[in-house]
C-alpha cells in the first residue's frame, strides 16, 4: 500500500535520487546534469503555487512523482499542461504511475485544465504502455530532436482530454487555490488494488 500526497522541500533529495539516474544513464529525460536536491527544492517551489506535484509514499520513503507544468508560452494555451511521472526501480509494476496520473487529472480538471500532453524519448516501450493506460493518445512523433548519449531520438508526444467544456468555463485556478476537502478527494480516489505500470518511468522528454 501506498499513499499520495502533496510533495514538499523535504522530499527532494528522495526525488533527486530517483531522477539522477534517469538522467545519468538513459535519455529518457533530455537533461545532461541531474540537478541536485537543492535544485529540485526549487523547482517544487516554482510549480506548486500553480500546478500540482505529488509523490507516492508508502511511509519507507517516495516511490515515485508527478506533476505539471505549463504547455507553451502563448496566452490561448493556458488551458493545456504537460506532464511528467517517474517511478522508482522499487515502486514498478505496483500501480504506482497510473495512481500518480489518475490524482494529477482530478486535480487539473478541478483546476479547469481541458488537456494535458506528454513528451516520451524514444525507444521507451514501458511508459508508452503506461500512457496508453491512463487515457493518453498518440499525437505525432518529433524526429531526431534530441541528441544525448551519442545518438539522435525521437520524442513521441501524447494527449489526454481532463475536461469536455465546449469553451472554458473561466480561468485556470491555481493549484493553491484548492479548496483541502477537494484535495483530499483527489488523491483518494486512486485504486488501491495493485496494477502494472508497463515496467518502466516513464517521462517528459524536454526537462
Amino acid at each position: 500500500m501506498y499513499d499520495m500526497r502533496l510533495a514538499q522541500a523535504a522530499d527532494a533529495a528522495q526525488i533527486a535520487a530517483i531522477y539522477a539516474p534517469i538522467v545519468e544513464r538513459t535519455a529518457i529525460s533530455m537533461e545532461e546534469r541531474a540537478p541536485s536536491a537543492d535544485e529540485v527544492a526549487a523547482r517544487i517551489a516554482a510549480t506548486v503555487p500553480t500546478w500540482p506535484w505529488l509523490v507516492a509514499d508508502d511511509g519507507g520513503g517516495i516511490l515515485g512523482y508527478v506533476y505539471a507544468g505549463r504547455h507553451r508560452e502563448r496566452a490561448g494555451y493556458r488551458w493545456a499542461v504537460d506532464t511528467a511521472v517517474y517511478v522508482a526501480e522499487r515502486g514498478r509494476r505496483r500501480g504506482v504511475g497510473r495512481a500518480l496520473y489518475g490524482a494529477l487529472f482530478r486535480l487539473l480538471a478541478l483546476q479547469g485544465y481541458h488537456r494535458a500532453y506528454a513528451g516520451i524519448a524514444l525507444p521507451n516501450e514501458g511508459s508508452l504502455a503506461l500512457h496508453r493506460a491512463v487515457g493518453f493518445e498518440p499525437v505525432g512523433v518529433y524526429r531526431r530532436v534530441g541528441f544525448k548519449l551519442g545518438a539522435w531520438h525521437d520524442v513521441s508526444w501524447w494527449a489526454r482530454s481532463l475536461r469536455e467544456d465546449p469553451a472554458p468555463a473561466g480561468e485556470p485556478v491555481p493549484s493553491t487555490a484548492l479548496q483541502e476537502p477537494a484535495i483530499r478527494a483527489a488523491l483518494a480516489g486512486w485504486e488501491r488494488r495493485p496494477q502494472s505500470d508497463g515496467g518502466g518511468a516513464a517521462a517528459r522528454s524536454s526537462r
